[in-house]
């Protein structure tokens, strides 16, 4: 059975934001289809994909290769993250669901307990699902497609610091939620303005790698299982 190509494009697209492919170099189609298992023509679309989305751009002479963005690009999209956010929050107050909440709180109850215990990496994996689940509650296809773009590229081109008083902003995550379930969106949209220039303060650029590194033998996966071309996977 053909392996989706929106299945390869998440692949590459971990492989680049996690930094197995360098910015600048060469992303062929024959070297991605063995790499992944799968033939060429999802791989041909998943690169198309990739550079609507700006990590893929076509270079003369040279075909596909991973984007490298500048400093100022990088800049953009935390601010873009500042303004799109709180709008998320916002309309999430009016749309979001009981099941929407309850995952909510269940993410804030867990952050307050690792802030507590000092867990940063486990605090950084929480936030995102928090914040993943708060755009899913605005009901807004188009700003969570947007949200989820942004949140994979500045994972690309950002570290992040390890968070300072963890306990503070995850109190304002829980007032958030508050917020949320009270349906203010004016109050939803103040915590989550100051929840994103918090966690921008803790950002800083990654290094440029150059190309030049052999890429480790993968499989494609998707949030589920790894594709298995052989016994006909998804």
């Amino acid at each position: 059975m053909r392996v989706p190509a929106h299945s390869v494009c998440t692949a590459i697209r971990a492989d680049i934001v996690s930094g197995v492919f360098a910015r600048g170099s060469r992303l062929t189609e024959e070297v991605l289809a063995q790499r992944y298992g799968v033939s060429r023509v999802p791989v041909r679309e998943a690169l198309r994909t990739l550079e609507s989305e700006g990590f893929v751009v076509t270079r003369r002479h040279a075909g596909a290769c991973v984007a490298e963005p500048s400093d100022q690009e990088a800049a953009d999209l935390l601010e873009v993250r500042m303004l799109l956010e709180p709008l998320s929050a916002a309309r999430a107050a009016h749309r979001r669901t009981e099941a929407h909440l309850k995952v909510l709180r269940g993410l804030v109850r867990l952050g307050q307990k690792r802030a507590g215990q000092g867990q940063g990496e486990d605090l950084r994996a929480l936030t995102g699902w928090f914040h993943e689940t708060l755009a899913q509650a605005s009901g807004s296809p188009g700003l969570i497609a947007l949200l989820t773009q942004l949140r994979h590229k500045i994972a690309w081109m950002y570290a992040v610091e390890p968070p300072s008083g963890p306990a503070d902003a995850w109190a304002d995550h829980g007032a958030l939620v508050d917020a949320v379930a009270r349906r203010d969106a004016e109050r939803a949209r103040s915590l989550a303005t100051r929840l994103a220039e918090r966690q921008g303060a803790a950002h800083r650029l990654r290094p440029t790698a150059r190309p030049g590194g052999v890429p480790r033998p993968g499989r494609v996966r998707t949030p589920q299982r790894a594709v298995n071309t052989a016994s006909g996977g998804n």
